[in-house]
């Protein structure tokens, strides 16, 4: 997956608590085990109406917010059903990051590991950035990974947690399959040890 280190981009505000996993990629797109395409569909429901038309007042349809890189969110992001769609449907429309004040666990997890980087900060500075991103296309929000800082358009800097080991992870954009690829060479020489030894298997 790609590293995330320092993202600069526009964030969206999306004030609603409690948006789920079927709010951001409806079920009837679920039929795909491919990680690109998605993002056509990212919250499906909010983006279009019956004809397939875009509705004007959805934050990600004005002009402003069609780049957005970041969310700014309410309350208990991504609850609801454990499908990894999610994530990569947000990640497929080019979102890289989202700030909320906590979100659902397997939600949280996913994100880690398609690259995606999930920051939970008290209500406050939710509050202080959904106010930035309201500014629209000058809503720039720059998520500094390495220093663990959210640097707002009027340069106030806001600090974040993150765990060291999924810091680690997606500074050097390992994810389950390159964190195991990491250790090759050494899965490599077992394997001819093992070999060598029970030749038979």
């Amino acid at each position: 997956m790609d590293k995330f280190t320092k993202l600069t981009g526009v964030a969206a505000p999306m004030p609603l608590i409690n948006i789920d996993t079927d709010m951001i990629i409806p079920k009837m797109f679920l039929k795909t085990i491919k990680r690109s395409g998605l993002g056509k569909n990212l919250f499906d429901e909010m983006r279009f109406d019956g004809e397939g038309n875009e509705i004007a007042d959805f934050v990600l349809n004005q002009p402003s917010y069609r780049n957005a890189e970041i969310l700014v969110a309410g309350d208990n992001f991504g609850c609801g059903s454990s499908r990894e769609h999610a994530p990569w449907a947000l990640l497929d429309f080019g979102i890289r990051c989202v700030i909320s004040t906590s979100f659902a666990d397997i939600f949280f997890n996913n994100c880690f590991k398609n690259g995606i980087l999930p920051i939970v900060l008290p209500q406050e500075d939710v509050d202080k950035l959904m106010d930035d991103a309201q500014r629209g296309a000058n809503a720039t929000i720059t998520v500094d990974l390495e220093n663990q800082t959210i640097t707002g358009p009027d340069g106030g800097e806001i600090a974040f947690e993150v765990d060291a080991f999924r810091k680690h992870c997606l500074l050097n954009g390992l994810d389950d399959i390159g964190l195991t690829m990491e250790k090759a060479a050494s899965i490599d020489a077992f394997e001819a040890k093992a070999s060598q030894a029970r030749p038979w298997v």
